[in-house]
């Protein structure tokens, strides 16, 4: 995979959306509490302003990030998916062998993540011991408490 991260579109579109209100909305609603600041006087002892530069340069680092995700972001053909072995966009149903205990998740790009939605990172220690893996196989999977063997039962869109 390298330095290329793969979204879905619906992901794409998500990150450019987010781009554009940082810059169009963000951006100039923060140049403004700078300016009004400034006006203000003596900027040595002034909150607002030192504030206000604070968070212009988180939001700059924030652009440059998405920025660069962007750069890296290639869609993925959902048709194109091959279910034979765990990939990104696909659906895995594992069996936790130590406590039976069934998870569902679909693996996704970083960016994408939602464990809420059991929407799991491929860069996640989970997703990475699954990858490429077969129905049948288990995987022993190192997690903060140990290691778990894992079994896949299922690989689904």
């Amino acid at each position: 995979m390298g330095d290329i991260s793969y979204v879905t579109e619906e992901g794409l579109k998500k990150l450019q959306e987010e781009l554009e209100y940082l810059t169009s909305v963000e951006r100039p609603s923060l140049s403004k509490q700078i300016a009004e600041a400034r006006e203000k006087g003596d900027l040595s002892e002034n909150a607002e302003y030192a504030a206000a530069r604070e968070a212009q340069g988180m939001l700059e680092i924030k652009i440059a990030r998405l920025n660069e995700t962007l750069s890296k972001a290639r869609i993925i053909d959902e048709s194109k998916i091959d279910l034979e072995s765990v990939q990104i966009l696909t659906r895995v149903k594992i069996k936790n062998k130590q406590n039976g205990k069934i998870m569902e998740y679909t693996l996704v790009s970083e960016s994408e993540s939602d464990l809420k939605a059991n929407r799991l990172s491929v860069e996640s220690p989970i997703a990475k011991g699954l990858l490429g893996k077969k129905v049948g196989d288990v995987v022993e999977i190192i997690v903060p408490s140990g290691t778990i063997p894992f079994e896949i039962i299922n690989i689904s869109k």
